[in-house]
């Protein structure tokens, strides 16, 4: 067992280091754990890519489930937290520990659909991409949530697009493909992950959209609630349009 240690980080990505690196947070998903990695593994078979899991010190079999997956996974790496810190450091534990240059991030929880990797990673390689091109975001189509959380998040949507001007619909969706250097050059705090496009912006960089499927919880239970985003979300804006405020691009830098 190796143990990083947060102080010193990671170790830079090997040369022959994959070109993906497809990241998922899980905590207390015992039921969704075997089926979802089995399904990303299928997603990408055709690419150079790895699979990290990080468990966010599940308090269930999640931990030992993903540990027995290795065998039948070879891509499968799987890191864990000694303490519960939340989905937004599961997801930077997972891309500080990734070796890919294109980072790919979805949910935990098996409602995105891990067949959308591909078309994500590559409308972000792709030779015609735009040189600033860092980040292509999943926007859930047919949403299968409640009434009460589609409601919910379309006015928290609607209120974060008009403060930050992201032109994003859905910061929601945990489906995302971006380059890790790209990532790793963003300010970090908690819930960050529901802020990627502005930051994205904030750093000069620009960012595309992709329609991707959703489908309903099968196992386990959401961890947020209606008012615990609700009460999160507006400190979390008032620090965004701070820093979007304050920020100052060099443009082109130069060497002379």
């Amino acid at each position: 067992m190796t143990i990083l240690a947060p102080l010193f980080g990671f170790p830079p990505p090997p040369v022959d280091a994959p070109d993906l690196s497809v990241v998922v947070p899980m905590y207390n998903e015992e039921g969704n754990a075997d089926t979802l990695i089995r399904e990303i593994a299928a997603a990408i078979a055709d690419l150079n890519a790895e699979i990290i899991v990080i468990d966010d010190a599940s308090s269930d079999k999640t931990k030992a489930l993903l540990v027995d997956l290795k065998e039948d996974v070879p891509v499968l790496r799987v890191l864990a937290h000694e303490t519960n810190a939340g989905q937004s450091r599961a997801v930077r534990t997972g891309i500080l520990g990734a070796k890919g240059k294109v980072i790919a991030t979805l949910d935990g929880d098996g409602q995105n659909v891990p067949g959308d990797i591909p078309a994500l990673y590559r409308q972000l390689t792709r030779e015609d991409a735009g040189p600033l091109l860092a980040m292509v975001a999943g926007e859930r189509q047919k949403r299968q949530d409640s009434q009460a959380k589609l409601w919910a998040s379309k006015a928290a949507n609607g209120i974060r697009k008009s403060l930050l001007n992201d032109n994003a619909n859905d910061t929601g969706c945990g489906l995302k493909a971006f380059y890790r250097n790209a990532f790793l050059r963003l300010p970090y705090f908690d819930h960050v992950h529901r802020y990627l496009p502005a930051l994205m912006h904030r750093e000069g960089f620009s960012v595309e959209f992709c329609p991707v499927s959703h489908r309903p919880r099968e196992h386990g239970q959401s961890k947020y609630t209606n008012f615990g985003r609700a009460a999160v979300a507006v400190r979390d804006l008032i620090g965004v349009t701070w820093l979007n405020a304050r920020a100052r691009r060099p443009e082109r830098i130069e060497e002379l």
